[in-house]
């Protein structure tokens, strides 16, 4: 470090400073302030460096006399060290001289040892009568203190013997002989406590002393156990009967008294009540709330705490009831036995009604196990949803014979507002409606496994039902006369099916989870079942109508139908009667057959139209169209006579009206009308056509076909809009005209 350079800048430093306090000629006057102030500082600054110097020197010969205290404490040890040796070096020659001393020693301890115990040892019989006594008279805490000092003179004088360097077997058999009567008051003492501990709920409740005085003693001897042991690390010395264990051994009687009483719950077999299951596990949830209620309350004060009394007892229970309740399962459970059992397992063991309980509030999730094992509990889940599946099976089954029993009988259906029915579909989805609401009270996912059992089952049962209304219906038209309601048992099952399908979409609002979307495929089978269920009858229905007027429908078009209206009053006829019957249909189900019955009315009455039964001149087919227009508006009064309610526009007989149009229409024009009349109704064949025009016999044949084959040509391929243009494709006559 450059002096002379510091003392320049300082001095550079303090010329800068003055330059800046006296730039007006004002701050002269100060300038004797100037100097005090910065002698002031001066001083101040001096007088920290000298503190600190100060400071410095201080440190340094405090550690200097530390250095020298340290230096003599070294010379101290070593001189030490150099003695000890030196005395050291006669010791092996001393330890051999004291030989005989160190024997007259263990002699005179083992005599000492002798006569401290003279009065146990010649009083054995006396001490062990006595002890025997008091055990007896349930004085238990002099009856210990007696013990223990029979037992602390066998094992000193056993102590003594194991010290000696020549050991004799024959001495230590003798001695433990002569105090063999000592182990059995151990044993009756022991006997005592397990007798105690085992009345504990009991016990605890009238004299809670009686429990405080055994557990005193299993505490005493647990310590004797413990010191026992740390002296067998020193000395290697164990007396016998060491450990006793008798906190172990109270911990296994209390479980053992837990496992008793849990299955000394059980008051009835199947055999005795069919409730036996349900009366079992409410016992078993009243007996296990009042006994730990009592041990939270009455127990815990009288063990000690880290006996942890309380968690120990919900552990013992715990797995008590685990083990019974597996047995349980194990040996078959039947019908609702399994949800009782899921039920209490899930929610009723868990709950407030027994562990969550606010005198309880234990958290079974912590405990080291489950109640029951989760593959147990998918097993119980598993078996009992194929005993659900095995029920539905036999309920459809016996229902699905009930039904047809009724159908051949000779009485009429039931009615339910008017409206025919039977009570099948509703007893089923009633019994569906108690399974899901049981498993409802289990958890969501059991639920939802039960519901698409139940779409299932359901939607089988619907195929079989719809094998018998086919065997129903073919029996009936190999002989109309052998079964008398027909007609009213096949409404009956039009309307069941509609039934069923609104059970079932109710049934989906109320149990499907809005989040769930696998299985749904199944739900939409049910529905399509019991809709071809549905239109499959309301078709026989109509095909037995139709059956007694097919004589009419072939008088149609034909030179008797020409002075004479009688075919299609009589098949309005017909078809009002029937419909007097239909009237039990449901809404929804007589809309559709009336829907359905104006559709195989038109066909009919198109197709004979189009049967070649006439061949008239251009005059003559002014009036065929007049009165097939009439006949045509005549229907129509019929349907809005029987159906007042249900709206008839786009009627498929309103194409009656539009194909007679075609037979007063102008052949010049002809093609035009069938451009347009194609572009509505595409499935319009060219036989049709030609067969209509047949009719005419003022036109020839080749011309009509031009026209027809040039509008066939210029037609679009195009789905049309029309829904009655489904029509013309039923509609196929095996004769072709050309």
């Amino acid at each position: 470090m450059d002096l002379q350079q510091l003392e320049e800048e300082a001095r550079q430093a303090a010329l800068k400073d003055i330059q800046n306090m006296l730039q007006r000629p004002g701050q002269l006057e100060k300038v004797e302030q100037y100097r005090h102030r910065i002698a002031r500082k001066k001083a101040s600054v001096e007088a920290l460096l000298k503190t600190g110097m100060q400071n410095q020197l201080e440190g340094v010969r405090v550690g200097l006399k530390q250095l020298v205290t340290c230096m003599q404490d070294v010379r101290e040890v070593r001189r030490r060290m150099v003695e000890v040796e030196r005395l050291l070096v006669g010791v092996p020659e001393i330890y051999d001289a004291l030989e005989v001393v160190r024997e007259e020693n263990t002699k005179h301890s083992q005599y000492a040892t002798a006569m401290e115990n003279l009065k146990h040892i010649f009083n054995v019989d006396a001490s062990v009568q006595k002890t025997m006594a008091l055990i007896d008279e349930d004085k238990l805490l002099n009856a210990h203190q007696c013990l223990a000092d029979l037992e602390n003179s066998r094992d000193d004088l056993l102590y003594e013997l194991h010290k000696q360097p020549k050991q004799h077997a024959s001495d230590k058999i003798t001695l433990k002989r002569h105090f063999e009567k000592v182990d059995q008051v151990s044993q009756a003492l022991e006997k005592k406590l397990r007798l105690i501990i085992s009345r504990t709920l009991n016990t605890v409740r009238k004299k809670p002393t009686v429990i405080v005085t055994a557990l005193r003693i299993i505490e005493r001897e647990e310590k004797n156990d413990q010191f026992a042991l740390q002296q067998q690390k020193v000395t290697n010395f164990l007396p016998p009967g060491r450990p006793k264990a008798w906190r172990k051994m109270i911990m296994d009687v209390l479980q053992a008294a837990v496992i008793t009483r849990i299955e000394g719950s059980k008051l009835e077999e199947r055999a005795d009540n069919k409730l036996w299951l349900v009366r079992d596990l409410e016992i078993l949830r009243q007996i296990i709330l009042e006994d730990l209620r009592v041990v939270k309350s009455l127990c815990v004060p009288c063990f000690p705490p880290h006996y942890d009394i309380f968690n120990e007892y919900v552990r013992f229970y715990h797995e008590g009831l685990s083990s019974y309740l597996d047995n349980i399962v194990k040996s078959g459970l039947q019908g609702n036995e399994y949800v009782s059992m899921l039920a209490w397992v899930m929610h009723t063991y868990p709950g407030a009604d027994l562990m969550s309980h606010a005198d309880l509030n234990v958290d079974v999730l912590k405990l080291s196990r489950p109640l029951l094992h989760p593959e147990h509990l998918k097993s119980l889940e598993d078996e009992y949803l194929q005993n659900m599946e095995r029920n539905y099976q036999d309920w459809m089954k016996k229902t699905v014979d009930s039904e047809k029993q009724e159908w051949y009988s000779e009485m009429l259906p039931d009615q339910r507002d008017h409206y025919y029915n039977s009570a099948g579909p509703v007893i089923i989805f009633e019994m569906i409606d108690q399974h899901l609401q049981v498993t409802n009270t289990i958890h969501q996912e059991l639920t939802f496994k039960a519901l698409v059992l139940s779409i299932q089952q359901v939607e089988l049962f619907g195929q079989t039902y719809l094998k018998n209304v086919i065997e129903l219906k073919e029996h009936h038209f190999r002989n109309r006369d052998q079964i008398k309601y027909f007609t009213h048992y096949i409404i009956t099952i039009v309307n069941n099916s509609q039934n069923v399908v609104e059970m079932a979409q109710q049934m989906k609002h109320l149990f499907w989870p809005k989040s769930r979307t696998e299985h749904y495929e199944d739900f939409e089978k049910l529905l399509a079942t019991f809709q071809r269920i549905r239109a499959h009858a309301a078709n026989y229905l109509l095909e037995e109508a139709f059956l007694d007027m097919e004589c009419h429908f072939n008088d149609l078009f034909t030179v008797k139908w020409l002075g004479s209206s009688i075919a299609v009053d009589t098949i309005c006829v017909t078809l009002d009667d029937y419909f007097q019957d239909y009237n039990h249909l449901l809404p929804a189900n007589f809309e559709m057959v009336i829907n359905e019955a104006q559709k195989l009315l038109a066909k009919r009455y198109i197709r004979a139209l189009l049967s070649k039964r006439l061949s008239k001149t251009r005059s003559e087919c002014d009036a065929i169209t007049r009165k097939i227009n009439l006949e045509a508006k005549r229907i129509k009064q019929f349907f809005e006579k029987i159906a007042p309610k249900i709206s008839l526009s786009d009627s498929p007989l309103d194409l009656i009206t539009t194909l007679s149009a075609l037979l007063v229409a102008d052949i010049e024009l002809l093609a035009l009308d069938l451009h347009t009349l194609l572009g509505s109704y595409p499935s319009l064949s060219e036989d049709h056509l030609v067969r209509l025009f047949y009719i005419r016999n003022d036109v020839k044949a080749a011309e009509v076909r031009e026209k027809v084959q040039d509008a066939m040509k210029s037609k679009k391929a195009m789905v049309s809009i029309a829904k009655q243009d489904c029509i013309f494709k039923e509609i196929v006559f095996s004769d072709k005209l050309w």
